[in-house]
């Protein structure tokens, strides 16, 4: 398989960031997201009881509540799958805000060799990412008239590495199966801000677990990319779906109430485009082209995003640098819409592909 034929452009997840990279070998993916509207309200501590003190049943619901938020501010702030960006979100006039840094990729290493004597090429795949998230959340309802200026912070550093095999049954036909393990430390703060009320309620809260934590945490994440390639004249079509698996315990926290053990999916489906346009631009082809996808979740991670799905559309403008700049395949800009059950929002950088 040389580097012209479709196998050598095996399409990456993407990750929105300041440099976006899509396509095989996969690197490092850095940069500013831009800003985002959502409406993740189960990612941020509801502390809306409106009485002098919580009830045991309310505590125990809180606590069951926290280990999905962990496990979900893990996978959101360290799997490469997942787009970095920064959200904004307001329901029932509470300012929410979640910024997501990523940096992060895969490749698969070398040509492909034939799997013994059967009729298969495979390609030893490694693939990583690391981000930081932060996640904040002021309230200003008026509902919540005890907590009106009070706010709870979330901070995650999460990190991952691990690899598998692209599996070739011809040249428009791949499957990726690969395993992955990630490490996270998450951390809540809580500001009563001179609220009476949360000032009293603070240190019960702090006891229990709810707020005022830290947890570290370790996930295992196995997963399979199916792809199909299909060239039409000089148009490559590519069609991805990639179900992911992640199991995430605790193994350290602040506070022997908060604790995490849980289980999440998603299940991305893509179908990307990539066009040359025959014209040129500075001397290299304009290219065009783009992707949409949909990611179901389940499991903890559909509970602590309170979101069924994400849709995200994507286009993008390039200049063709292949055999002109090392490695270089195109150079352009591309952005993103993206939507789900309870959020909206969108994502623009550089979009930078390699090829080796």
């Amino acid at each position: 398989m040389d580097a012209n034929e479709p196998g050598r452009t095996m399409q990456s997840h993407e990750c929105k960031t300041q440099i976006i990279m899509k396509k095989s070998p996969r690197f490092p993916q850095t940069g500013r997201p831009a800003s985002f509207a959502v409406g993740l309200l189960a990612l941020w501590l509801p502390l809306a009881a409106a009485r002098a003190q919580l009830t045991s049943a309310e505590i125990n619901d809180l606590k069951n509540q926290m280990g999905d938020r962990i496990e979900t501010a893990t996978i959101l702030g360290g799997d490469f799958g997942v787009s970095g960006a920064s959200f904004n979100g307001d329901a029932g006039n509470n300012g929410k805000t979640l910024d997501l840094q990523k940096f992060g990729g895969s490749g698969v290493v070398g040509d492909p060799k034939q799997l013994g004597t059967l009729p298969i090429g495979w390609q030893p795949q490694l693939q990583g990412s690391m981000g930081y998230l932060t996640a904040h959340n002021t309230f200003n309802n008026p509902a919540h008239t005890n907590l009106v200026g009070t706010e709870n912070k979330i901070h995650d550093f999460s990190i991952q590495f691990g690899g598998g095999a692209a599996f070739w049954f011809n040249n428009s036909f791949s499957i990726a199966p690969t395993i992955m393990g990630m490490y996270g430390h998450t951390e809540n703060t809580f500001y009563y801000n001179n609220n009476p009320y949360a000032k009293a309620l603070q240190p019960a809260a702090i006891a229990a677990g709810l707020v005022g934590w830290s947890a570290d945490t370790w996930t295992v994440r196995p997963s399979l990319d199916f792809e199909y390639i299909y060239v039409w004249h000089r148009t490559i079509f590519t069609l991805n779906s990639v179900p992911t698996y992640f199991h995430t315990e605790s193994f350290n926290t602040s506070n022997p109430n908060v604790s995490v053990n849980g289980d999440s999916e998603t299940w991305m489906n893509k179908i990307d485009v990539d066009v040359p346009l025959g014209k040129d631009l500075w001397g290299h082809e304009l290219r065009t082209g783009g992707f949409i996808s949909r990611t179901d979740f389940y499991g903890d991670i559909k509970d602590g995003l309170n979101s069924d799905y994400l849709y995200e559309a994507h286009g993008r403008l390039t200049l063709d640098f292949l055999n002109q700049l090392w490695k270089v395949q195109w150079i352009g800009l591309g952005g993103s819409y993206l939507w789900g059950s309870n959020f909206t929002g969108y994502s623009y950088g550089l979009d930078i592909e390699f090829r080796f």
